[in-house]
């Protein structure tokens, strides 16, 4: 089987699907890769370090055209899409449930679209594959980095012959995989780090990494499917927000990490609430996208000033500034899933199986992950008289 890996076009994407330490192991299951020349420039990796570990470099379109699957970090433009054929296989980040529309559209090209955000995480054989926890890890530690650069003070304790500065009091809002990386490396930053989550379970997660733990009076246990939390109903929201309010100002950086797949990110930082922080504090919302943020007046890939000095970050694929490492990560996971869905040389999928039913998002003309399938489902007719 032949996979292709192009250049990734979008903007400021400098990750690369497959890296040159992955090939032998998929040339070993009989799987031969095509790279097109210089598509892991921006992330170090040279077209001369691929064709030393066994990839066929080609120009142009070679590396579609060619291939038999095309492996990708974003998912395609509609003119990629127009160069998928029938019966071909695409993996990416296609996030289905924020796009069900493309999905339909891969699905009517006869593409084989898997998506590796579908991933069924709660399986621990599953763990090697994991793309969102990998680069959500990385996008926790650089999170706090963007934060520190746009601070206006020290981070860690200091005493030095000027005097005494201060900790910053830094609180992470989410506890997941980038919240976790966000905590510690705001720690070994020398930060006094708190942290809250709606979800009970995180709260030794948090304080193993050594901080401190927000416990509201009106705690809500919002525990999800999936390892993700919830979404809160409209008290629940008004309940946590009001008494959360009261923890945000008093702090000088938030980090926001809450999200709910497919689904607006909860609103955790409110307009109300930057008002109360003091002067020259910064919020950096991680969850900031098309379909909103953690903070109500983020605005995706901006930064953003408010009158009363509040520096508001909503970097939008904080992963890509970290091109080398991210990059590693991402083709190791894509490696894992390819090997687990390739026998004898081609690919072997089998909807019964758990993670092949996970990230099989399109297959035989068809939608077929329920999910996805569901939100391209015509809405009711208005004024139909119920059974």
């Amino acid at each position: 089987m032949k996979v292709g890996v192009p250049r990734e076009t979008l903007p400021g994407e400098h990750r690369v699907a497959l890296i040159p330490e992955v090939l032998p192991r998929l040339k070993a299951a009989g799987i031969d890769v095509i790279v097109e020349r210089g598509a892991g420039t921006a992330a170090s990796f040279t077209d001369a370090m691929f064709e030393e570990a066994g990839a066929t470099l080609v120009a142009g379109d070679a590396a579609w055209s060619e291939a038999d699957c095309v492996v990708k970090v974003q998912g395609p433009t509609l003119a990629e899409v127009e160069k998928l054929r029938a019966g071909q296989a695409l993996v990416g980040l296609l996030a289905p449930l924020i796009e069900p529309a493309l999905m339909r559209t891969l699905a009517g090209h006869g593409v084989t679209a898997i998506s590796l955000d579908a991933i069924p995480r709660t399986l621990s054989r599953a763990q090697t594959m994991d793309v969102l926890s990998s680069q959500a890890n990385i996008a926790g530690y650089k999170a706090v980095l963007v934060a520190a650069e746009a601070f206006g003070r020290y981070f860690p304790l200091l005493t030095t012959a000027a005097g005494t500065a201060k900790p910053a009091n830094l609180l992470v809002l989410g506890i997941g995989v980038a919240g976790l990386q966000a905590i510690g490396t705001a720690r070994r930053l020398g930060a006094v780090v708190r942290a809250y989550d709606v979800r009970p379970e995180t709260k030794e997660q948090a304080e193993s990494l050594g901080a401190q733990f927000v416990t509201l009076r009106t705690a809500i246990d919002a525990t999800g499917s999936g390892g993700y939390a919830r979404e809160l109903t409209a008290e629940e929201r008004a309940a946590q927000q009001a008494e959360l309010n009261g923890v945000i100002a008093g702090m000088d950086v938030i980090i926001t990490t809450a999200q709910v797949p497919g689904r607006r990110p909860p609103v955790l930082v409110t307009a109300d609430a930057v008002r109360a922080m003091k002067p020259g504090s910064v919020i950096l919302d991680m969850a900031a996208s098309a379909l909103g943020g953690n903070c109500e007046l983020s605005k995706p890939g901006e930064t953003l000033r408010t009158e009363g000095g509040v520096t508001i970050l909503a970097p939008e694929n904080l992963p890509a500034t970290v091109p080398i490492s991210a990059s590693q990560f991402y083709a190791r996971n894509l490696g894992a899933l390819l090997l687990h869905l390739v026998k004898d040389g081609a690919l072997a999928l089998d909807p019964a199986e758990e993670i092949t039913a996970g990230v099989l998002i399109t297959h035989g003309g068809k939608v077929v992950q329920p999910a996805t399938a569901k939100l391209l489902e015509p809405a009711p007719a208005a004024g139909g008289a119920s059974a």
